[in-house]
């Protein structure tokens, strides 16, 4: 007997020592190592993350990684802030499923901050670095996050609509970067956001968003804000210097605007402010703002029974006194003179920017039914729209989501082409083998109330046919996204090509360069004066001037900008940007003259190898217009800002006639520049010069220097 239970001790014995490792060191969770390997290499394999390994046998849980803190087998903690850290996040940390507090604060970290970015994240923190670009559209899909801090990096991009889910988001602080634009709408959804730090950015337009939030703390220091300080926001811990505030008393709100009452109830009945800012204690004497509000009300009530009274007898009158009436604003006016009404009505009732009313919308007063009281006009509602016939898009062909997350692998950042005013290109390979670039529009460029406008948008841009304009073969609207399905071009950009060359990219020879100025040069005749009505595009960069495998240029985003109500705020963020004209820059207004003057930039571009705006340069050098124009008429100068990258290889005769062209295009006075179809015709009698046929000009590849160099000589000679 005693012998049999000696027998249960060893078989429990040996039970528990094979089930004790497991248990007390357990392993990780594969895909939480797979996401740290990756990770520690991208960090370029640092020293002081200590236990750390690349090696994908490596247990973070079990060995104690430096910094890392574990839950049974899952990762749930990553703090490595302050480590002096530089390179980036690496690729796979959306697999770390469980972890809820990533800070990466305090280190040197760069480039963009990683699309796939743990998704259940409650605490961020990636201030202190020196990240640029803008905030990724994962973080719309951190439903949890609580606490969210990108202070003190480098970010340059708008603020995307990404916070219209992040409902439980306490603190938010994107303080000491360079974003400019205004506040995107979904900030209004941040309902628990109690403090919010903006200050020292470029951010213009009003706070209005912010109005109703529970906030406790807001710093908006040393922006570009405008407008007015809603009443709400005054009653907390509000720091609002180095803005241009409107000063006076502030517009009503909108009609149909709720009441507000916030922080009512934290305002004593012994501290109300007085009107010059002291505080008054117990009864106040006089009339209160609230009397005079009154009384105004009762003098608009008053006038308002007494213009009833008088309209409802002049409705009684002959037919020669409706005529008269005709005449007054509320009468209805002819289709021609619709245009005319809109700004009457804008300056005769509240701005239309509180409706975000798009630009572009014709707008017609609601007509007088003299059969009917104006007791039941319902005046409050928004202006009527008057929306003309939209022709069907023709020749594209209609996706659904599920091809193009097919196609792009779910828009993944390897996948990501580049990022605009509009939003995100992306690669697209379809199952047949055809690689197309899908364009995603931002929602704050095209929010939900305005995606009617989406099917103009795509009908007017698949009008446009042109050798040298970027063609739309397809376009997406489901489930509140908008997306537009263009050719795809191998080389990239003109601006890639100019700025981010590598060992493996030819430069560009004088013949690719002029090539590309015509082509792009004609694409721009072609939108102002083929088209009826002419098209501004608005956006004329390098970085919008597409190469196909032959170096011909193809124009992107043509026709975009003038079809979106909401373009011209989108394109707000260009101004410091080198391209936009003086005037633009002045009033926010594009005209075809702007387009002259962007163009004049990119041949800027082409010639000197420069960037229109380099905050690396010399202050007397940042701006390429105003460095290089003084030089454009004298050769010795010109000659010596000349793209090193031709290594002297050029048509003297050529360069000087180009600048000639650039010299035009880029005059201050709008009305001085000349119209695109003189700009053509110059650059074509350039080519002819220089004896390059257009056969020569078609079939250069991007030439060779010896092809060059015969050029040069020819024209000499």
């Amino acid at each position: 007997m005693v012998g049999s239970w000696k027998w249960v001790l060893v078989v429990v014995s040996l039970c528990i020592w094979g089930w004790s490792p497991s248990s007390v060191n357990a392993d990780t969770d594969p895909s939480d190592v797979s996401a740290l390997t990756v990770m520690y290499s991208s960090l370029n394999s640092p020293s002081q993350l200590t236990q750390w390994s690349a090696n994908s046998g490596g247990d973070p849980c079990g060995q104690s990684w430096k910094g890392v803190k574990c839950t049974r087998s899952r990762v749930t903690e990553i703090d490595l802030s302050g480590l002096q850290l530089s390179g980036s996040f690496g690729y796979n940390l959306q697999s770390l499923t469980a972890l809820t507090n990533l800070d990466m604060s305090n280190n040197n970290l760069a480039g963009g901050i990683p699309y796939n970015l743990p998704p259940n994240l409650t605490r961020l923190n990636l201030g202190r670095n020196q990240f640029t670009q803008g905030i990724p559209y994962s973080v719309s899909l951190m439903t949890s996050l609580k606490y969210l801090n990108i202070s003190h990096n480098q970010l340059q991009n708008t603020l995307d609509d990404v916070f219209g889910k992040l409902s439980d988001l306490a603190t938010l602080d994107l303080s000491f970067n360079s974003m400019p634009g205004s506040l995107p709408e979904s900030f209004s959804s941040l309902s628990s956001l109690k403090t919010l730090d903006l200050q020292n950015n470029q951010l213009t337009g009003t706070i209005n968003v912010l109005a109703n939030l529970p906030l406790e703390n807001l710093n908006i220091e040393n922006n570009h804000f405008t407008g007015w300080v809603p009443e709400l926001l005054k009653n907390i811990n509000l720091k609002k210097d180095g803005n241009t505030w409107n000063s006076g008393p502030a517009p009503p709100p909108p009609p149909g605007t709720p009441p507000t009452s916030k922080n009512n109830g934290n305002r004593s009945p012994g501290s109300t402010p007085s009107k010059n800012g002291a505080t008054e204690g117990g009864k106040k004497s006089g009339i209160g703002a609230g009397g005079i509000a009154g009384i105004v009300i009762s003098i608009f009530v008053v006038t308002g029974i007494i213009a009833l009274f008088l309209i409802r007898r002049r409705s009684k009158k002959s037919s020669s006194d409706i005529e008269k009436i005709d005449t007054q604003p509320f009468a209805p006016l002819p289709s021609n003179e619709v245009k005319e009404m809109k700004s009457v009505q804008t300056s005769a009732t509240v701005d239309l920017k509180t409706f975000d009313a798009p630009a572009t919308i014709n707008l017609r007063p609601p007509p007088v039914d003299r059969h009917k009281s104006f007791d039941d006009e319902e005046f409050s509602k928004k202006p009527i729209v008057v929306k003309k016939t939209v022709a069907a898009p023709i020749n594209v062909t209609s996706y659904s989501i599920a091809d193009l997350q097919m196609a792009t692998e779910s828009f993944s950042v390897e996948n990501l082409l580049g990022e605009g005013s509009f939003g995100r290109v992306y690669r697209a390979e379809f199952d047949d083998g055809k690689v197309l670039a899908v364009k995603k529009l931002d929602s704050s460029v095209l929010p939900s109330e305005l995606s009617d406008y989406f099917t103009e948008i795509v009908s007017n841009i698949s009008h446009l046919h042109h050798a040298n304009v970027t063609e739309l073969v397809g376009y997406c609207s489901e489930h509140g996204q908008h997306l537009l399905v263009y050719e795809f071009h191998k080389n990239g950009s003109l601006h890639d090509f100019l700025h981010l060359s590598d060992e493996y990219t030819k430069p560009l020879t004088w013949t690719a360069r002029v090539k590309i100025a015509l082509g792009t040069a004609r694409a721009l005749e072609y939108l102002h004066e083929v088209c009826s009505p002419s098209i501004i595009h608005k956006n004329i960069k390098s970085g919008n001037i597409l190469l196909d495998v032959e170096l011909n240029p193809h124009l992107s985003d043509s026709g975009l900008a003038s079809s979106i109500p909401n373009a011209d705020q989108a394109l707000d963020h260009n101004a410091g940007s080198g391209y936009s004209a003086p005037e633009v820059a002045m009033s926010g207004q594009h005209t075809l003259k702007s387009d002259v003057y962007s163009f004049g930039v990119v041949m800027l571009e082409l010639i000197s190898g420069r960037k229109p705006f380099d905050s690396t340069k010399s202050r007397s050098e940042q701006s390429l217009v105003r460095w290089a124009t003084p030089q454009l008429h004298d050769i010795d100068a010109l000659s010596k800002m000349v793209d090193p990258a031709l290594k002297g290889l050029y048509p003297v005769k050529s360069l000087s006639r180009f600048a000639d062209v650039i010299a035009l295009c880029v005059q201050p006075e709008p009305e001085f520049r000349p119209p695109m179809s003189e700009v053509v015709q110059a650059l074509v009698r350039l080519v002819q010069r220089a004896n390059m046929s257009r056969r020569t000009v078609g079939n250069d590849q991007g030439g060779s220097q010896r092809g060059d160099s015969t050029d040069a000589q020819e024209d000499m000679s």
